[in-house]
């Protein structure tokens, strides 16, 4: 594998005319693992870009942002191709922090294949654990890229036999560096150290062989061609059943040709990849679906982003068809038909035109004329699109099943700073919304605050920067309120008059209630006992609308009232000065002196915690659940090995849940919540 071709990219070497000539390929990695120099240097490598950093008019490659450099690290994807052997390769760099495992998530959305990034001088742990299943949750064919090769602590050694152990053994080496050359373990040659390796990685290959006689051959002592390895290899690499090492140096180049063939040769183009389940609008299955220039138009928005200059730019990912400058599609997005409400994205269908069509590198756009199946995209003022939404034939509408987002648990709750940003700031968190969906915006009528879920502390501060930069729009936090109830402590009754004479027509009404608190989620029951017509009939409803209103703004703290059976018995009225709001009034003020005689419970929301640990941190877990006054339920045993707690833990004792358990496990621990039940609070 050493075909050394490499050219520079303008507009007609990116439009590539058929999926066979695509390789789209994901960079995933810990964040400090050298992805982004690792894609400028084979974009230098391949003659992309003049010196690695910057295209010939000094323009920079990375799509770093203001946040971005401020705080040393991605927050989003970025694209960029290069074209090697003949064959354009669309390299998507993402982030490798775990408040951004939505934008890695839609990365790989977005390619076939995975490089998998590991420093030399860095331990293995538990960020690149989570990183490796997230590509195996999606069967990503992967090859792992070991870099950081000049570092002053680097070994290679040490991080390939960690990563052999972390992630299976069938991770191999292909190559391994010698000083200042790489010694190829599949064309025979020998030294000190290679001969083992190359019968491990012969063996490994020859197990995916779909030759059934040649590992019986080889044991006899038949000599493997070099070319049948190969093969082979790119058959298993494919397949995502093994996983070839190759050392680079980002510095000095030092195997960037060498990867690139791998990437062009080893990798599946798109038209061998399995595209993600297609369905009419209505929800009907459509059957698979061919990567074909020819076919039905299907495309994907991978990621959405707001340009000061270009307005909204939508990065698309074309599964099927053609797309083309100023064509007509409709645009689906369907994430509640999929993932229920909890997806916090209402469901649209909408008809737009195609602005401008280009070829994103960083952050210049090259501008293209048509997208074949296959590639990626950028299209300019998409008004309606979001991330995750399916682009299609007006006459054929279609939609995608979306990739599974990850769910924010982390709430922040913020206010305009100003009146003129309180006017701006629903339509600025509406488009961040619609950029990020692992972010969700909730009004929570019960406290009346605007609360934004986020992934954590990292996520929160990106989201805020966005808010103010972007947008223009300055916001304060607050402390977030959970929303609490209130309810009968035990039957009580209740006299309401409301008596007011001020000459000419006045008021006059009075009621008499018996209340007793109702089993949780019985809601509100009205009865009408009343005989003898002390309550005119016309005025009953009046008396229940009261009480109604009454426990909605709360009886005692202001927390709404519920689960209650409320009995009219009895009352009085007068011919002239009774009325409808009277009623209301003294139905009213009965409930409230039947609160005074009944007594009050302030009731707390519970949640069920499902939190997934490594076995070592179990105990750590559950004491700390029990301190947040969590009732455990159990444990169970998890697929990968690790143990399941489930707790019911009152939520205003999870606020802060996402960020503790991550500090506390070493973000190894993953937890989901949902709505239990309610319990009295302690006083």
């Amino acid at each position: 594998m050493n075909d050394k071709q490499g050219r520079g990219v303008g507009r007609s070497d990116l439009e590539a005319t058929s999926p066979e000539g695509i390789r789209n390929v994901v960079l995933v990695g810990p964040s400090s693992s050298g992805k982004t120099s690792l894609v400028e240097a084979l974009l230098h490598a391949a003659g992309a870009i003049s010196r690695q950093g910057t295209v010939a008019d000094g323009t920079t490659v990375s799509d770093f942002d203001e946040f971005e450099r401020t705080h040393g690290r991605s927050t989003s994807l970025s694209v960029a191709p290069v074209v090697h052997a003949g064959v354009k390769v669309n390299l998507i760099d993402t982030p490798g922090y775990a408040d951004y495992v939505g934008e890695l998530r839609a990365g790989l959305r977005a390619a076939d294949c995975a490089l998998f990034v590991l420093a030399a001088h860095e331990e293995i742990d538990h960020v690149a654990v989570a990183l490796w299943a997230e590509c195996a949750d999606v069967g990503m064919p992967r090859a792992v890229v070991i870099t950081k090769l000049d570092h002053a602590r680097a070994d290679h050694d040490r991080v390939l036999a960690a990563a052999r152990e972390a992630f299976g053994e069938r991770v191999l080496p292909v190559l391994v560096p010698d000083g200042d050359r790489l010694v190829s373990l599949l064309d025979g040659a020998t030294s000190d150290g290679v001969d083992v390796r190359r019968g491990d990685l012969i063996e490994g290959v020859i197990e995916e062989s779909e030759d059934e006689g040649l590992m019986e051959r080889y044991l006899a002592g038949e000599p493997v061609a070099e070319q049948t390895l190969v093969d082979d290899l790119e058959r298993a690499m494919a397949r995502a059943s093994l996983f070839p090492v190759i050392p680079v140096c980002a510095t000095t180049g030092l195997g960037c040709a060498e990867l690139l063939d791998l990437v062009v040769r080893g990798f599946p183009p798109p038209s061998d990849h399995p595209g993600p389940d297609v369905f009419s609008t209505a929800g009907v299955p459509q059957g698979p679906l061919a990567c074909d220039p020819a076919g039905p138009l299907v495309a994907e928005v991978v990621k959405t982003t707001s340009d000061p200059y270009l307005g909204r730019l939508s990065l698309v990912r074309v599964f099927s068809g053609t797309l083309d400058t100023d064509q007509p599609v409709h645009v689906s997005g369907h994430f509640s038909s999929f993932y229920g409400e909890a997806a916090g994205h209402d469901d649209h269908d909408d008809d737009e035109r195609v602005g401008t069509l280009s070829y994103p590198f960083g952050k210049q756009q090259t501008p293209a004329t048509r997208v074949v199946a296959g590639d990626l995209a950028a299209i300019g003022r998409l008004g309606r699109a979001e991330t995750g939404d399916t682009l299609s034939h007006l006459d054929r509408p279609l939609v995608l099943r979306p990739w599974e987002m990850p769910v924010p648990l982390l709430p922040v709750a913020i206010e305009a700073a100003t009146k003129s940003d309180e006017d701006k700031l629903s339509t600025a968190l509406g488009r961040l919304a619609a950029e990020d969906p692992s972010l969700r915006v909730e009004h929570v009528a019960a406290t009346g605050q605007l609360v934004v879920w986020v992934m954590g502390e990292a996520h929160a501060d990106l989201a805020l920067d966005r808010l103010r930069t972007r947008y223009g729009v300055s916001v304060e936090q607050q402390e977030v309120r959970v929303p609490l109830r209130e309810t009968f402590a035990r039957p009580g009754r209740g006299h309401g008059r409301h008596v007011k004479q001020s000459g000419g027509h006045g008021q006059y009404a009075v009621c008499d209630l018996e209340v007793e608190p109702l089993p949780e989620g019985s809601g509100f029951e009205f009865v009408d006992k009343v005989v003898g017509g002390a309550v005119p009939r016309q005025y009953v409803p009046s008396v229940e609308q009261g009480v109604r209103a009454q426990m909605e703004r709360g009886l005692r703290h202001g927390h709404p009232t519920v689960d209650l059976r409320v009995t009219l018995t009895g009352g009085k009225s007068h011919s002239v000065d009774s009325s409808d709001m009277a009623f209301q009034t003294a139905g009213a003020l009965a409930l409230r002196e039947a609160a005074e005689d009944a007594g009050v419970t302030v009731l707390e929301p519970y949640d069920e915690v499902v939190v997934v640990v490594p076995d070592e941190l179990v105990g750590g877990v559950m004491s700390d659940l029990s301190a947040r006054r969590g009732r455990l339920l159990g444990t169970d045993q998890s697929d990968d090995g690790r143990t399941v707690v489930r707790a019911h833990v009152p939520a205003i004792s999870l606020v802060r849940y996402a960020v503790d358990l991550r500090a506390a496990t070493h973000g190894t621990g993953t937890f989901t919540r949902s709505p239990a039940h309610h319990e009295p609070m302690p006083a």
